[in-house]
């Protein structure tokens, strides 16, 4: 029997019998790879574990447990789900099931007719009712005619497979269904079910099962709000029971966290009807936070040798033809308003209205590196369905910070902006990061390749300086440079993508920005763009959740609760205020003109870090009750002592001179 030869991600080799599938091959390293392998990665394609090998092939074996292996776990449980609503629903037609972040999800047109959440638990029993008949999962690659013909009755699949005899197919499709020329990709779960796909899947469907039916909801076809209107089934699938309790919980969780809800209940802030989609209004408790947020980052730009700027809302067109926007970006961008003078647009980014400052008179090397930063409130047209609370927001208040630099200084710079955004994440309490350099796209870029190498080996070195693990997203940079992308993690393990630096080469060239070098030449600066908390709105939503309503006491909007037993102690209380505003804190009283119990829940309701209560022994001895939020009640303390603590905790916030 003749041998092949595949090569393993460690370098090693392994020999197998000619005609050895991937699944082969897992199992002749371990049983238990076998057991929990799902697919592969061969000579850098995603393959089924039925795949057949060939002699020199590189493989990679994708395990369950992995963010791979449960986008594989996913897709084929989206499979089980159209599946599952075929069968109970006559009639029904599918159009795409992507695995997407933590669960997946498949769109049907029922003609007319809704999902119920009721609907979900029959849909879930059939779908358990496929898992357990263990059906294979089986691709094959067919004609263009003969899909068509099988898919006759399915209108969306016939137009996805139109468009790839047409070459126009897109990642909207989840199916950009591959094969040889003139084919598509399907998988068939037995002859009942059939679908468009590119796969991989699981071998078989009782690989599944630890999955839950969550939502439904309408979707429009591709994206199009003119177009028809779907039904939307999500779900979530993990590798284990113990995996989708966790992930279940965490979602529960985030549901008490959802700074949607907690915004209301702490009267933070609202988003009243009046005002459209994705606008918000800030009351007075929000924007005292949001106020103290943003003095803290003044503060911090000032002394690290920002200068601060201000630029309008909106601007005549041709700032934005010049800057590119309406070339890129103008599906993003409110339409435009018409005035006796010209078309005027309201702002998409501030980085246009900064070049405009760079160029406003000749610069010298000397400058360099010129630090420009603004809280610039800028407007984005986003689609009604993406709206999200404030963290899918149409108005929004950026952190913007553009510096310009030469290339010998890029750098350090770029270091020390690593420095400077962690320090000041950790100010508001997040302490666990992942970075993500995005290199450059070999078809869309502008700029030299020299220029992009340096600036891709400045990030890069800046993140090894720092000693800091990071991930490649290799071609995922915009045109116009290479970018760190920070994320956080939260209070319960969830990621945000909160921070970026970005090397700009293209609007230093569409502004036609110089400096006069050391040598008398006229020089283009390299631009880098830093969003730090990526913009007010979402990072105080970023907050509300990661606290769960409870900030820090610097940046609690009440930080100190005074509550008298009875009336007879209001005149004490009344000075304890006092003396508490005299020392900085931000405090309320509430009279005894109810229970006192009642008064102490609503206060930890409102998440008040301290109640003090006084009664007659305060009275008497100048002391108070402290109730800390989530601690034990302390009795006769000092009001001198309590100011000191208080004192100790607020100066978090504070910048040190």
């Amino acid at each position: 029997m003749s041998e092949i030869m595949v090569k393993l991600p460690d370098g090693s080799e392994r020999s197998l019998a000619a005609g050895s599938t991937v699944l082969d091959l897992a199992t002749s390293i371990s049983r238990g790879l076998a057991k929990s392998a799902v697919a592969a990665e061969v000579s850098g394609v995603q393959s089924d574990l039925g795949r057949i090998l060939q002699s020199g092939e590189s493989v990679r074996i994708v395990t369950s447990d992995t963010d791979a292996g449960r986008h594989v776990l996913r897709h084929s449980t989206a499979h089980v789900l159209a599946q599952a609503v075929t069968r109970l629903y006559p009639g029904a037609k599918y159009t795409i099931g992507p695995a997407i972040e933590h669960g997946f999800y498949y769109d049907f047109d029922l003609s007319g007719r809704t999902f119920t959440e009721d609907d979900l638990g029959r849909v879930e029993e059939e779908m358990r009712a496929i898992i357990k008949a263990d059906q294979p999962f089986v691709r094959s690659e067919i004609p263009i005619d003969s899909a068509l013909e099988l898919f006759a009755e399915q209108t969306y699949k016939c137009e996805i497979i139109e468009r790839v005899r047409h070459g126009s197919a897109d990642g909207a499709d989840s199916a950009e269904v591959g094969g040889a020329a003139g084919t598509v990709s399907v998988y068939r779960n037995t002859d009942e079910f059939v679908d468009l796909c590119l796969g991989p899947h699981v071998p078989s469907t009782g690989r599944l099962g630890h999955f839950k039916l969550q939502k439904v909801s309408s979707a429009y076809w591709r994206g199009n709000e003119k177009g028809p209107v779907l039904q939307r089934i999500y779900g979530t699938a993990w590798e284990s029971k113990a995996a989708l309790e966790e992930h279940l919980h965490r979602l529960e969780e985030a549901e008490k966290r959802d700074h949607r809800k907690l915004a209301v209940e702490l009267d933070l802030l609202s988003f009243p009807t009046e005002l459209g989609g994705g606008l918000a209004v800030w009351h007075p408790k929000g924007a005292t936070v949001r106020k103290l947020m943003e003095d803290y980052s003044r503060e911090r730009h000032q002394r690290g040798g920002y200068q601060f700027v201000y630029t309008p809302h909106l601007s005549n067109a041709n700032l934005f033809q010049t800057s590119g926007h309406l070339d890129f970006y103008a599906d993003g961008m409110y339409p435009p308003m018409e005035m006796d003078n010209g078309t005027y647009y309201p702002k998409p980014m501030n980085c246009p209205m900064h070049c405009l400052i760079f160029r406003g008179r000749q610069r010298s090397y000397r400058e360099l590196p010129l630090r420009l930063f603004e809280l610039g409130t800028v407007y984005r047209y986003e689609r009604a369905g993406t709206l999200h609370g404030l963290m899918r927001i149409r108005g929004f208040t950026q952190d913007d910070s553009h510096i310009y630099c030469t290339h010998e200084q890029l750098q350090s710079e770029i270091i020390s902006l690593l420095d400077f955004v962690m320090s000041v994440l950790r100010a508001f309490g997040f302490e666990e990061f992942s970075f993500h350099l995005s290199t450059k796209d070999p078809e869309k870029y502008v700029g030299s390749d020299e220029i992009w190498s340096t600036a891709t080996a400045a990030l890069e070195n800046a993140l090894t300086v720092h000693g800091v693990e990071y991930s490649v997203k290799e071609g995922d940079a915009a045109f116009y440079g290479p970018k760190i992308d920070i994320h956080v993690k939260d209070a319960i393990g969830r990621t945000w993508q909160l921070s970026t630096i970005q090397c700009d080469f293209n609007l230093p060239e569409r502004f036609d920005l110089e400096y006069v070098s050391k040598d008398g030449s006229r020089q283009r600066p390299i631009m880098l763009h830093r969003a730090l908390f990526g913009s007010i709105e979402r990072f105080f939503g970023v907050l509300v959740e990661h606290y769960a309503g409870a900030f820090p006491t610097w940046l609690s909007p009440i930080q100190v609760r005074v509550l008298p037993v009875a009336e007879a102690h209001q005149d004490y209380a009344d000075s304890v205020v006092r003396r508490l505003e005299s020392a900085g804190v931000r405090v309320d009283l509430v009279e005894a003109n109810d229970q006192l119990g009642k008064r102490i829940r609503t206060a930890k309701l409102d998440k008040v870090p301290y109640v003090l209560v006084v009664g007659d022994d305060d009275v008497s001895a100048g002391t108070v009750g402290v109730n800390a939020r989530g601690a034990d009640v302390e009795r006769g303390v000092s009001v001198e002592s309590f100011i000191e603590r208080i004192r100790n905790e607020i100066s978090v916030g504070v910048v040190d001179g």
